[in-house]
């Protein structure tokens, strides 16, 4: 059986004002993305400089990840900060945790 991998994972902006969820099957490649993005207004993450990592979860099969992704974008802030909050207390920024 192959293993796949895919993540849901959520970024902010440096003020820690806005967040992003997002899924992708390389969150590294995702990131460089985003951040080559920063100020444009060609995407949300690049119009709102969204490309702090403070989030992220692993998942084997696309449609679970999928299901996640739309669970967490239907929540409130305050839920979501909570979920960054338990993983993350400090919400500091994840980025060079998987960079390659």
């Amino acid at each position: 059986m192959w293993n796949y991998n895919f993540y849901v994972y959520i970024t902010t902006n440096h003020d820690r004002t806005v967040l992003y969820i997002g899924v992708t099957n390389d969150l590294s490649r995702r990131l460089y993305e985003h951040k080559e993005n920063k100020g444009t207004g060609k995407s949300f993450t690049g119009k709102y400089y969204c490309y702090n990592l403070v989030h992220y979860e692993h998942f084997s099969n696309i449609e679970h990840a999928i299901e996640r992704e739309k669970e967490i974008k239907k929540w409130r802030r305050e839920k979501k900060d909570a979920l960054i909050a338990s993983i993350n207390p400090e919400w500091k920024f994840l980025n060079d945790e998987v960079i390659e």
